[in-house]
């Protein structure tokens, strides 16, 4: 299909990290089974947000549930792949390279940057806001610049510039290094690593430029979709952002810390849709939030444990909104490794779906396959 807009299409990726309880973020209160295995974590029917009669959002999910009733929410139900791996590091691998069966060094995002400025004319084009660079984003050749903090960005002077950038690559090598060897990361650090903050010179302009009357909160999820609409708003070619929020893995302390973490990320990405759309900023610009694996079905009486199928959220005026794929079920003989909620959608495809219908580039050789898409888009 077409693009929704005659700009070009961006794509903001929001990672929740360490594995985003499903179950307690859109509840199926209207089900018995629900309260019978979350004896001690349940939502009370009275404190859901409902959606329909049968799903509810988690109260702190109200600014999110706003954008849902604006129809610019399609949510993802039971996403997930065959045999999901509930460990954190190689789940996320898993996600960032679409490689369930091997170890991969190629991001799906690296690929798509190519694609989408094979001469990488502009270290632009691709984006991440954190420490480091997102596995997701990485390819040999591909650049891509990372900054942890924009304001402190563009004073750098040259010196601490190159400390970021090394500082950024030691992460790097520590993390991906044990698990794909250290042959592979420093073939792709000296190919690549020089390019990680190479765009700072041209990215300093975006505080400089920006005005707005929204007021983020201050934590770091708001304070990173701040720093992406900046950049957006400042019209420097950036096709494809990262950032992430992270303290999902609830294994204990999920009531009083889980309600918080909702709290900063739906205010956070109402406020940065709200901000886009006062820069008249807001129609060529599509999310996706999403996170490694759902939570098991019972608690364990203080939070929730690794599990399979989960969800994840499409976000933007260009979206359609409404609920798509199925909700896993929560009888007992269905549930995924006894214990589960199952996977009733392929996450490749929802790649695959954001890939050509959202940046109208081919899907195939990038998730390495052809699987099911849905259709979250409005058409032009």
């Amino acid at each position: 299909m077409t693009t929704f807009t005659q700009k070009d299409p961006v794509f903001v990726v929001v990672q929740l990290s360490g594995g985003n309880d499903f179950m307690n973020t859109l509840v199926p209160y209207s089900n018995p089974a629900y309260y019978d295995n979350r004896k001690f974590l349940n939502i009370s029917e009275e404190d859901v947000l409902p959606l329909d009669g049968t799903l509810g959002w988690h109260p702190e999910m109200a600014p999110f549930k706003e954008l849902y009733d604006r129809g610019m929410v399609s949510v993802v139900q039971g996403i997930g792949y065959p045999d999901s791996n509930r460990s954190h590091f190689r789940g996320m691998d898993i996600w960032h390279t679409c490689a369930p069966d091997e170890v991969s060094t190629i991001g799906w995002l690296g690929n798509v940057i190519e694609q989408l400025d094979p001469s990488g004319d502009n270290p632009l084009t691709g984006v991440n806001f954190g420490v480091g660079l997102p596995r997701a984003m990485s390819k040999a050749g591909v650049p891509v610049t990372s900054v942890s903090n924009l304001d402190e960005y563009g004073l750098m002077s040259g010196i601490s510039a190159q400390q970021q950038r090394v500082q950024a690559l030691q992460i790097f090598k520590d993390m991906y290094g044990q698990a794909v060897g250290s042959g592979p990361v420093m073939d792709y650090l000296s190919r690549t690593g020089m390019d990680v903050l190479s765009g700072a010179d041209l990215i300093k302009v975006a505080p400089q430029q920006y005005e707005s009357t929204v007021e983020y909160a201050d934590n770091p999820i708001a304070k990173s979709l701040r720093d992406v609409a900046r950049v957006h708003t400042a019209n420097l070619g950036t096709r494809v952002f990262y950032t992430q929020q992270g303290g999902y893995d609830t294994h204990a302390n999920q009531l009083p810390v889980q309600p918080g973490l909702f709290r900063d990320m739906s205010r956070a990405v109402n406020d940065f849709f709200a901000d886009l759309e006062e820069h008249d900023a807001d129609e060529n610009v599509v999310m996706l939030i999403f996170s490694e694996f759902g939570r098991r079905i019972n608690d364990n009486g203080s939070g929730t444990d690794h599990g399979s199928g989960g969800g994840a959220y499409l976000v933007g005026k260009p979206v359609a909104g409404g609920l798509y794929s199925e909700y896993p079920s929560l009888e007992r003989d269905k549930w995924e490794k006894g214990e589960d909620l199952a996977h009733t959608i392929d996450f490749r495809g929802i790649y695959g779906t954001v890939i050509e219908q959202w940046l109208g580039l081919e899907a195939a050789p990038i998730v390495y396959g052809n699987f099911e898409q849905i259709n979250p888009f409005r058409a032009n």
